[in-house]
C-alpha cells in the first residue's frame, strides 16, 4: 500500500472510530463505526443502531451506505469501506451487510476492519462474499 493509500485509509479508520462513538448498543454492548469513500472522494459514516426487536436493528455499514445514497452515490461508486468495532479480532461486516455493500462497490473493493484499539485486518470485498448475487 502506498503512503497515500495509508494516509486515505487513516482518514478513513478516525472517521469509523468516532462515528462508533455514536452507536446505541444497550443489548449486545458492541458499539460499530464504519466509514465508506466514494469514488468522488466524500466520506460517509454510520454506526449501529439497536433495537428491542433485534431484527430492526441497523448496522453502521448500511447506515453509512445509506448516507451516501442519500447524497447521491450509486452502485459501482463505492471506492472503500472502513469498520471499527471488536476487542481483541476486528469485526467483519455482516452477511446482510456485505450483501448490500456488493450492490454499490466491485470485488475489488478494499474493506479495512479495525478494532477500536488499532489492531486492523485488510480484505476486499470479494474476499468477503466471493458469491455475491447480482441480478
Amino acid at each position: 500500500m502506498d503512503e497515500s493509500a495509508s494516509a486515505e485509509y487513516a482518514k478513513l479508520v478516525a472517521a469509523a472510530r468516532e462515528a462508533r462513538q455514536h452507536a446505541y448498543c444497550p443489548y449486545s454492548g458492541v458499539a460499530v463505526g464504519a466509514a465508506v469513500l466514494t469514488r468522488s472522494g466524500e466520506v460517509f459514516t454510520g454506526c449501529n443502531v439497536e433495537n428491542t426487536t433485534l431484527g430492526l436493528t441497523v448496522c453502521a455499514e448500511r447506515n453509512a451506505i445509506s448516507a451516501a445514497v442519500r447524497a447521491g452515490m450509486r452502485p459501482g461508486e463505492l471506492a472503500a469501506l472502513v469498520v471499527v468495532g471488536g476487542d481483541d479480532e476486528p469485526l467483519t461486516p455482516c452477511g446482510a451487510c456485505r450483501q448490500v455493500l456488493a450492490e454499490f462497490a466491485a470485488n475489488e473493493c478494499p474493506a479495512i476492519c479495525a478494532t477500536p484499539t488499532g489492531r486492523i485486518r485488510a480484505f476486499t470485498l470479494g474476499e468477503l462474499l466471493p458469491h455475491q448475487f447480482k441480478r
